[in-house]
């Protein structure tokens, strides 16, 4: 191939995603060009309205998919954390990048945590996970909606909307921005989305020259991580209009699984956790599940 062309969101979070990919293939590949191009989603477009009652986060990726179908790009970028669980037949995840921070950032200009906002104290947050575990702990914190892009949501901080807000730090930390982050919330305490802080590279699934050429991409502990998170997603029939986080990490040959559902004023929050080989992921990712299952989880989804 002489040339590859990226399909990206517009937004500036989304383009560095992109362009941090294209340098990447221009190193790898020197003789090979690049070309970003940026489509405008539908998630983009609707910013007055939650995500979970508009359809979702395949509303990122619509347009960048039917860029692949039209031939008018090779692969695109997306972050992993807004992939839905099933992909249409005709496309395939060829790589995911080593993971950043996965994270959420607690961000505010006069408080230092979460555990230290007053009550009836306003939090910022689109993400109904995210919701739901901090009710879970501080029933008495007020939720408001936010969405808009990156530099959006710290804008309306600023303008005081919100005591504070949460974003992933992955996001921040991209784009220069991790000053702005007041305190990395443990993992522990609020469970990251399936896939947070890794990049996919999607593209058709019969273009199997591109395929091969992006596997120099892969990281093969991010992607056995990402997909045991999906996996777990998978089996609850998970998406954002669920309050579901699953996070998955290696350490000396042995995979950590935890995940959680709940419902999306906290008032019910069930966790598991599990670990072993990592030749054994798909059976803790699916003995998660039964756990979860066994706790009520499919009552609360339902």
């Amino acid at each position: 191939m002489k040339k590859i062309r990226i399909a990206s969101r517009e937004s500036q979070l989304a383009l560095w995603q992109s362009n941090f990919i294209a340098k990447k293939i221009k190193e790898h590949f020197p003789n090979i060009e690049t070309e970003v191009i940026s489509f405008k989603t539908q998630g983009d477009i609707i910013l007055d309205q939650p995500l979970a009652t508009i359809g979702g986060k395949g509303l990122f990726i619509k347009e960048l998919e039917q860029a692949l179908l039209n031939n008018e790009a090779d692969i695109a970028v997306h972050s992993m954390k807004d992939m839905p669980m099933d992909l249409m037949n005709d496309f395939t995840i060829c790589a995911i990048t080593d993971r950043e921070n996965p994270t959420d950032a607690f961000i505010s200009n006069n408080f230092k945590s979460l555990q230290e906002l007053p009550e009836k104290s306003i939090i910022g947050t689109s993400s109904l996970r995210r919701q739901s575990q901090i009710k879970a702990r501080f029933p008495n914190i007020q939720i408001k909606t936010l969405r808009g892009n990156l530099q959006t949501r710290l804008r309306k901080l600023d303008a005081g909307e919100y005591d504070a807000i949460i974003l992933a730090s992955a996001g921040l930390i991209r784009l220069n921005l991790a000053k702005r982050i007041t305190d990395f919330i443990d993992i522990d305490f609020s469970i990251p989305a399936v896939g947070q802080g890794a990049l996919g590279i999607e593209t058709l699934k019969n273009n199997h020259q591109v395929q091969d050429l992006m596997q120099f991409l892969n990281h093969q502990d991010t992607m056995l991580c990402v997909n045991t998170e999906r996996m777990v997603s998978r089996g609850l029939a998970g998406s954002c209009t669920v309050p579901l986080g699953a996070h998955a990490n290696i350490n000396d040959q042995s995979i950590y699984l935890k995940a959680f559902v709940a419902k999306p004023d906290g008032s019910k929050i069930i966790y598991s956790q599990k670990n072993g080989s990592i030749n054994q992921h798909a059976e803790i990712a699916q003995a998660v599940v039964e756990d979860l299952k066994n706790q009520g989880a499919l009552e609360i989804l339902n």
